[in-house]
């Protein structure tokens, strides 16, 4: 391969890339957003299905879901290089990159400190290392502000996350909402060793969140419709208080910059006293 080197991913992997990749396909819509906040997506070639941000995003060439990718799409774009995740993308796949001379790239972002060290690494990889440092900087800034004014705080509000309707399902420990609610100074009332449990809502009343957020890829027309239905119930907390909110998934369990977003925003729904401000 004219022009490489030698690289180890976020997965372990030592690989051979190109030292200037200029056809990239990137294979999860959290690593179509990173290589556009990197401002390199002029080396896209092809995306992800549900690759929905920016706008832009949406205009390139589809190679299947994350989960379900069409390595013949893949092949045919005449990648030099794709990047990917390790929890989703196939590994079958990769064996087949792998097998046909096309480099994989993988990162690993389980939590926030880990989505930017995925976006300073794919940042080495397009030689867009000062830009990556640069979001990083403004990641950590941001984070921070949001620390120091919940170091504080002695009540932490309990907090019911949806992001299923029927049944209704929620989110457990070592997620990125659960961070990102821990974070902000509020309690995971779904948190335990079951990523996405499952709730009556006999069970959700009986929790009695302080604070409800609806969230998901779902039409945001149904959701209306979901928040309607729990504003009836007013013995929940969350429902005399106003304090049932609609929000992007993609804000908070997407691996990418605008993570902080969900943060930020997630911080306003359990302490809005704290957080008027609006970034």
């Amino acid at each position: 391969m004219a022009q490489s080197r030698t690289v180890t991913d976020m997965v372990g992997r030592t690989l051979s890339v190109p030292k200037y990749p200029q056809r990239i396909v990137a294979l999860a819509p959290s690593i179509t957003e990173i290589v556009f906040a990197l401002e390199q997506q002029h080396r896209l070639k092809g995306v992800s299905r549900f690759s929905d941000f920016p706008t832009e995003a949406t205009r390139h060439p589809k190679v299947g879901s994350y989960v379900h990718l069409d390595v013949e799409r893949i092949v045919a774009l005449q990648p030099d290089i794709c990047i990917g995740i390790k929890d989703g993308n196939p590994l079958v796949v990769v064996e087949q990159l792998d097998a046909m001379n096309i480099p994989f790239f993988g990162v690993d972002p389980v939590n926030l400190e880990s989505v930017m060290k995925s976006i300073l690494a794919i940042g080495d990889l397009l030689s867009a290392t000062p830009k990556a440092l640069s979001v990083v900087a403004d990641m950590r800034r941001r984070i921070d502000a949001v620390k120091q004014k919940t170091r504080g705080v002695e009540y932490k509000p309990g907090v019911f996350i949806q992001i299923g309707i029927s049944p209704i399902v929620s989110v457990g420990s070592a997620t990125f909402i659960d961070e990102l609610i821990t974070l902000a100074g509020g309690t995971n009332l779904a948190a335990g060793t079951n990523p996405y449990p499952r709730f009556s809502r006999e069970q959700v009343i009986s929790l009695a969140p302080e604070v409800m957020v609806i969230s998901s890829m779902a039409r945001d027309t149904v959701f209306e419709e979901v928040k309607a239905q729990w504003m009836q119930w007013p013995a929940i907390p969350a429902v005399r208080k106003r304090a049932v909110h609609i929000a992007p998934t993609s804000i908070f369990d997407r691996p990418t910059p605008r993570l902080v977003i969900g943060l930020e925003q997630m911080a306003r729904y359990i302490h809005p006293q704290l957080f008027k401000e609006t970034p």
